[in-house]
């Protein structure tokens, strides 16, 4: 690599370095969850899930590695969905605590910007390794700050249309919408932040031009 230049790594490389975070962000936690729904109901697959997501983090804090914005945002949405679970116990309430859990993390991107912080390059990180001084520069600070606003709107339009669906169709109804639109709204949002981040760096003269 150039100095001052960042060079976009090849898809395997993100890929291999993506994948343990998004396993132990996502994967375990969800295995875990419909393995212990099965063996020991619906409190026992709770109590799994977020024992494993506040277990490893506690084991990254002890053992001083950095703690994966995947997994720190996996974990607060599993404490506010098992929050809930414990108050209420019905359906309706099972089924609106991950709509609940998407208000939440919306509200999370939003707070996260005002405190200098934004939680897309956090989660970008996990993605695509960054030197300290490419994560530092004005225009890439800049962009975070705006593309974590960005999917702050996803997720709220996600939570919101989510909601109305639970609350006017039937719960196979709903659960097949909400896939589908979750799915397509993700995806819309991951293609855009991709090509507006390629956009920034080739603009602003920090990778290579054959990199973007």
């Amino acid at each position: 690599m150039e100095p001052g230049t960042f060079s976009f790594p090849k898809l395997r490389t993100m890929a291999r370095h993506a994948l343990p975070h998004v396993v132990e962000g996502t994967i375990i936690p969800i295995g875990l969850f419909y393995l212990a729904l099965w063996l020991t109901g619906f409190w026992g697959a709770v109590a799994a899930s977020l024992a494993f997501s506040w277990a490893a983090i506690g084991f990254r804090l002890a053992t001083r590695r950095p703690i994966p914005g995947l997994l720190m945002v996996g974990s607060m949405g599993l404490t506010v969905r098992a929050a809930i679970a414990v108050l209420n116990s019905s359906e309706f309430v099972y089924f609106l605590q991950p709509t609940l859990g998407t208000f939440a993390l919306a509200a999370a991107f939003l707070l996260s910007v005002p405190a200098g912080k934004p939680l897309a390059a956090r989660l970008a990180a996990d993605f695509l390794p960054m030197p300290d001084w490419f994560g530092a520069h004005p225009a890439i600070r800049r962009f975070f700050v705006r593309i974590t606003i960005l999917w702050a709107g996803v997720q709220l339009a996600n939570a919101a249309l989510a909601l109305w669906l639970l609350l006017n169709e039937p719960v196979t109804v709903f659960l097949a919408l909400k896939t589908g639109l979750t799915t397509v709204t993700m995806g819309g949002a991951i293609v855009v932040s991709t090509l507006w981040f390629r956009v920034v760096v080739r603009r602003h003269g920090l990778a290579p031009a054959k990199a973007v």
